[in-house]
């Protein structure tokens, strides 16, 4: 089946709008104090299901990347041209913004008007004041080893060579879930920086400031992922 460009982007603009609502919205509505509402389990799950849904919703238009981390690494292993990998960057920071944006028509539009926090909206960040109050050297190694580990089960159940394929998605967003279980206190889970930028961009302030840190860092994450996949777990037999 031929898909077009135009096709590939609009899908990748929806499944990070889906992705940023569902996850960030629960966060933001459902609940995040661990008593009442969904809790973090709750919320780690809400991204995990979301990358479940849209991997068999979009998967087979544009194979839902749904993150700039994603499509980076797979121009890294040679997987995507880099022009297509930029389009697919801007179209899920465009469905990131969107996601962001339906959040926030929702989310201040209550009888009595809310409080939005210093890190609203879903926002990553760390540091005094940010959950579990862990310092940048601990948001800079969370976030790297977790897209690491998110993009090698990527690479690895999306590869030809894995005859179980058909599990792809099922796999990745429950990877999604773990890496959130652990995470979520640590920086709130980025590993996907169009994730990032919507709530950043909404929210402003510290969330905003710390924003480069969940720009750069799952990228190389990502690229890591990529080329300890291609040389040292794919690579091929000599002889």
């Amino acid at each position: 089946m031929n898909v077009t460009m135009t096709s590939k982007m609009v899908a990748e603009m929806l499944g990070t709008m889906v992705l940023v609502l569902m996850g960030c919205g629960a966060a933001v509505i459902a609940g995040a104090d661990g008593t009442t509402g969904v809790g973090l389990l709750g919320i780690a799950f809400a991204f995990g299901l979301s990358v479940v849904a849209m991997a068999y919703a979009i998967g087979h238009i544009s194979g839902c990347h749904i993150n700039p981390a994603i499509s980076v690494a797979m121009f890294a292993a040679g997987r995507m041209k880099a022009k297509e990998a930029g389009m697919y960057v801007v179209s899920q920071i465009a469905g990131a913004i969107l996601g962001t944006a339906i959040l926030y028509l929702i989310f201040t539009n209550q009888v009595n008007t809310p409080v939005l926090g210093e890190y609203a909206f879903g926002s990553n960040g760390f540091g005094a004041g940010y959950l579990g109050e862990y310092n940048m050297t601990a948001a800079i190694v969370a976030e790297f080893v977790f897209t690491f580990i998110f993009l090698l089960v990527i690479l690895g159940s999306t590869s030809t060579k894995n005859i179980h394929g058909g599990f792809a998605g099922l796999a990745i967003g429950l990877t999604l879930v773990l890496i959130h279980i652990v995470g979520i206190k640590v920086t709130g889970v980025s590993v996907n920086p169009a994730r990032s930028i919507g709530p950043a961009i909404f929210a402003g302030g510290a969330a905003l400031s710390q924003l480069w840190l969940f720009l750069v860092v799952p990228v190389l994450g990502g690229v890591a992922a990529a080329i300890v996949h291609n040389f040292l777990i794919e690579k091929p037999h000599v002889g």
